[in-house]
């Protein structure tokens, strides 16, 4: 063994093998694997991915009322080669069978076909199911043998797929020298794959089979959106790779979508893995609460680009599989581009298989949420009515959860008045891209208070947002004055002025809309913007603010 991979197999590979036998998994290593079916692992050769003997002997404890032919049939379908097909359909499908389970026809008593599921993966019960860690397994491609790292197999299949760097290496290199020349080489390990993780000991990213090396992210926290946040490997695999959290991170946060170059897969974040599930137990604590509190399942603040969209889909998809209800979700914001947006990726992510339930009309809307629909997209601006009209109530059920984009925005005016009367019974989640500020209590009275914060900070910290820095430009615009509000509002509450008065002052100030907005100025700033825009040295997007 060479002083590198000595290094390599004691600070990194031994010390995470540990950590994986302590979060319950049994632990082989199959350097010096005797192949065969009574052998290490029970595979004939090297170029088995399945381990069909723990997958066959899985199926009989999930499913002891079935017989072997079923079992046997349910075993070929899950190991059956995929290698024609596309790599992400094929891991879509071999995905589908492990959450819903493996559909075989087989002959009862009476010599009728009958059709039965088989069970893969008990998804309640951790204990259920076999975690088994293999260390240094050879596998076989169709031209080339590697040996990988550690991989993670629940019930026989192959879920995790872990590859370690030495301390001192990038832990960049573990994406571009290997994984990539993995995918390559044994792509069939990757069919059945869940998700990858690349550590070094000391930096850990996870991500799936489709993501590029910028889509890795960090798992920091393990619990609580409060913990401090710690990146190690130690962090990631308790995070992700515990039996309890495992399950539910493929469960209930993995999606495809069907994008226009073909079949994405996407896994959740850390943020929102926890966010979610934060909003979930929320929901739970609410439906036995009192009736004050019942139906304000709070603010999810997540900063602009932390992937809410998905969150949404996440919150509503997990509920459909975990909590009992005949659910629907009413997806409510109130932008034409955000309403498209959100109808389209969960559209991508086939999900919405009632036909267009994308209102169009205020009188289309109000059909939809009269009809049993399981998601309805809506703007808020289609709860309106005649001038002296009220909105009538739609629907009084208690299984609604109306999901509120940018929350605070818009939601206290009539047209939020108007919703609340049309679904008087719902559950109300508010999310928002930035933190409430003051004036906005209602915000708190009507979804409570914050279920979950991933704010810029945070954002920028885990490299989803770039750093935002600030640059003062044309100072022609400036108060001499350091402590004019200070001074002003003394003067004010001392003038104790009426009604009259303080139009008369808001007049007097609004002058100064006229020297920011003046022509002179105005042209000024348009050429700062093209010279530092030009001249920057760089190519990029820039976002202007305006006054109005």
């Amino acid at each position: 063994m060479s002083a590198f991979r000595k290094t390599e197999d004691v600070l990194v590979e031994k010390p995470a093998i540990e950590l994986m036998a302590q979060l319950g998994w049994t632990t082989v290593d199959a350097m010096t694997e005797v192949h065969g079916p009574d052998g290490t692992l029970g595979r004939d050769n090297q170029g088995e991915i399945v381990l069909t003997r723990h997958l066959r002997d899985a199926l009989k404890r999930l499913n002891p009322q079935l017989r072997d032919e079923a079992i046997g049939l349910a075993v070929t379908e899950l190991s059956r080669d995929r290698s024609v097909m596309n790599e992400v359909v094929a891991n879509r499908e071999l995905y589908q069978l492990m959450k819903d389970g493996v559909t075989v026809e087989v002959r009862n008593d009476k010599g009728d076909t009958v059709t039965e599921r088989v069970r893969v993966v008990d998804w309640a019960d951790p204990s259920a199911n076999e975690f088994l860690l293999v260390s240094q397994l050879w596998v076989t491609g169709p031209f080339h043998t590697r040996r990988a790292d550690l991989i993670g197999f629940v019930n026989g299949l192959p879920l995790v797929f872990i590859e370690l760097k030495a301390s001192q290496k990038k832990i960049e290199d573990a994406y571009n020298n290997n994984l990539t020349d993995y995918r390559d080489t044994i792509p069939a390990l990757f069919i059945p794959n869940a998700f990858i993780i690349l550590s070094n000991g000391i930096e850990s990213k996870v991500g799936s089979i489709t993501a590029g090396w910028e889509h890795f992210t960090e798992w920091k926290k393990i619990d609580e959106e409060s913990e401090p946040g710690v990146i190690s490997l130690e962090t990631m695999l308790r995070g992700t790779c515990d039996p309890a959290r495992l399950l539910d991170l493929v469960e209930n946060f993995i999606a495809y979508q069907e994008k226009a170059g073909g079949v994405i897969k996407l896994m959740a974040r850390n943020h929102q893995y926890l966010g979610v599930n934060n909003a979930i137990e929320r929901l739970r604590e609410t439906r036995t609460a009192p009736e004050a509190e019942r139906g304000r399942l709070g603010v999810f603040w997540h900063t602009q680009g932390s992937g809410k969209t998905l969150s949404m889909l996440f919150f509503s998809q997990k509920i459909l599989r975990k909590i009992a209800g005949n659910w629907t979700f009413v997806v409510v914001t109130d932008r034409t581009q955000l309403d498209a947006q959100a109808y389209r990726e969960f559209t991508e992510a086939g999900v919405l298989t009632e036909g267009h339930v994308q209102a169009t009309s205020s009188e289309n809307l109000r059909q939809l949420l009269g009809e049993d629909h399981r998601y309805v997209f809506t703007l808020i601006q289609k709860f309106q009515t005649g001038r002296f009209d009220e909105f009538p109530m739609l629907s009084d059920r208690s299984d609604i959860i109306v999901i509120n984009d940018e929350a605070h925005r818009s939601q206290y005016d009539t047209l939020a008045l108007n919703m609340r009367n049309a679904l008087p019974n719902a559950s109300f989640l508010g999310f928002t891209g930035t933190p409430l500020i003051a004036g906005e209590e209602r915000t708190r009275e009507v979804f409570g208070d914050y279920v979950s914060i991933y704010d810029f900070g945070d954002s920028i910290r885990d490299g989803s947002t770039v750093p935002l820095f600030y640059e003062n430009r044309i100072p022609e615009l400036q108060l001499s004055n350091e402590n004019f509000d200070v001074e002003l509002e003394r003067i004010l509450e001392e003038a104790e002025l009426d009604e009259e008065q303080e139009e008369k002052l808001s007049r007097l100030f609004a002058k100064q809309y006229q020297l920011v907005t003046r022509e002179e100025r105005l042209e000024r700033v348009a050429a700062d913007l093209v010279d530092h825009f030009l001249g920057r040295g760089f190519q990029g997007k820039a976002m202007v603010i305006s006054i109005d």
